[in-house]
């Protein structure tokens, strides 16, 4: 079975990834003993994943799977984007970060609080790069709901009227936007 490095800490993100991907032995950066912080600087999704992959994958000379992921909320031109995870400083908790982005929207109608879920995953492995996307739409609801997931997940509603943290870890990885971009991904990698 090949062996693949997924550079993240985030233990749920890690979790959906292990549970899609499993023809492969997928390692975390502490299986291979690496401590390794990468600037996301980048203006994309999918740049931010790259670079992860490729400085990661040459610092331990393995193959690499890394994701970016972020809500972008159409009223206000895909904010907060590719910086969903810091856009209130590093040491924000998630509840804090959920709780600014309610508060910027709580005098937006129903129709104005529509959004969508992004995930770019990058394969790197000598010099190349694999990359694929998913999405999911949604809106933003009016009020965290749900005690499953991480993130954004309590004010993330689905089109069922749930958000992503009131879906069992089952129901979230049959649907989410980061199972279609390594669903995508699988694909690609199997036909290489």
């Amino acid at each position: 079975m090949k062996k693949i490095v997924v550079v993240t800490n985030n233990q749920g993100k890690l979790k959906e990834i292990k549970h899609i991907l499993k023809n492969y032995e997928l390692l975390t950066l502490k299986d291979v003993n690496c401590k390794i912080e990468v600037n996301e600087d980048q203006e994309t999704f999918e740049g931010n994943a790259k670079k992860k992959a490729k400085e990661t994958a040459e610092l331990i000379n393995m193959p690499c799977i890394a994701d970016d992921s972020g809500l972008c909320i159409n009223a206000l031109n895909g904010w907060p984007g590719v910086y969903t995870d810091r856009f209130l400083g590093e040491d924000a908790t998630p509840s804090q970060k959920n709780e600014a982005i309610l508060e910027k929207m709580k005098n937006l109608k129903e129709e104005e609080r529509k959004a969508k879920v992004v995930c770019a995953v990058v394969y790197y492995e000598n010099g190349e790069f694999v990359v694929a996307e998913g999405e999911i739409e949604g809106k933003i609801a009016k009020e965290p709901r749900g005690d499953n997931g991480f993130g954004f997940d309590p004010i993330f509603e689905l089109e069922n009227g749930k958000t992503y943290a009131e879906l069992s870890k089952k129901e979230k990885n049959k649907i989410s936007h980061r199972k279609r971009a390594l669903e995508n991904l699988e694909k690609q990698l199997t036909n290489k």
